[in-house]
């Protein structure tokens, strides 16, 4: 576990195979006023990491970003079952068995205290995605909106073919953007830019994304570039 800032910690966790392509994934802790600890996008909880979890405090809220992103949640809610799931209609519909809380869109719930704000960016048919900032640390935290391989990651871990896609899909360090497929479907452009617009002017400090490498300063301008596509 990495602390970032003060309450904010990220998780490193495993590759993971998604439609023939390794991807790493990422979870990010946040130590709410309240003492509680909010957890987004769970990675794979091993012995190793529920320990150190217990150290900091105690999961309350488990939170899926949008329905990609779910695979861990019965494990760390089984681990700690007193915790509230969160995420949007999208990831709810998927995990019905689950029991989650109401759908996150634009408005945080009030037992997070204030600590963090959500943009709901919902202009694609496809996959809707909600986009969380965390108030005291001026952290944006976004899944798949924005992937920021760095060429040492592509080159060890993507193969062939699929190494030569990576930087003309705008997905490296240098642009950041989203999956060019799911670029492609955002299909109510002026939605998708008020969503974007509203997360530049919280002017975040740093970036974190669940997929590449984390943008430590100068956040707002790296968002400006990461979503210079729209």
């Amino acid at each position: 576990m990495e602390k970032l800032a003060d309450n904010i910690w990220i998780v490193e966790g495993d590759i993971v195979d998604f439609h023939g392509f390794p991807y790493p994934t990422r979870c990010v802790i946040v130590r709410l006023a309240s003492g509680d600890l909010w957890c987004w996008s769970p990675i794979a909880l091993s012995p190793a990491l529920k320990t150190a979890i217990n150290l900091i405090g105690k999961p309350a809220h488990l939170v899926s970003p949008n329905k990609i992103h779910h695979l861990y949640l019965q494990d760390w809610q089984l681990a700690w079952p007193e915790a509230k799931l969160w995420g949007p209609a999208s990831t709810i519909s998927k995990r019905s068995d689950l029991a989650f809380e109401a759908p996150l869109e634009n408005e945080p719930p009030a037992a997070w205290g204030g600590d963090i704000d959500l943009i709901w960016f919902n202009g694609s048919p496809v996959m809707d995605e909600i986009v969380f900032f965390h108030r005291p640390s001026k952290t944006a935290i976004l899944a798949d909106l924005s992937e920021n391989f760095s060429d040492a990651f592509i080159r060890q871990h993507w193969k062939g073919w699929k190494r030569w896609i990576a930087k003309p899909w705008g997905i490296m360090e240098g642009k950041g953007y989203a999956p060019l497929e799911w670029r492609l479907s955002f299909l109510r452009r002026k939605a998708t830019r008020a969503a974007r617009d509203r997360l530049l002017a919280c002017n975040p400090r740093h970036v974190i994304m669940a997929h590449g490498e984390i943008q430590r300063e100068n956040g707002q301008a790296f968002l400006e570039r990461a979503f210079a596509w729209l």
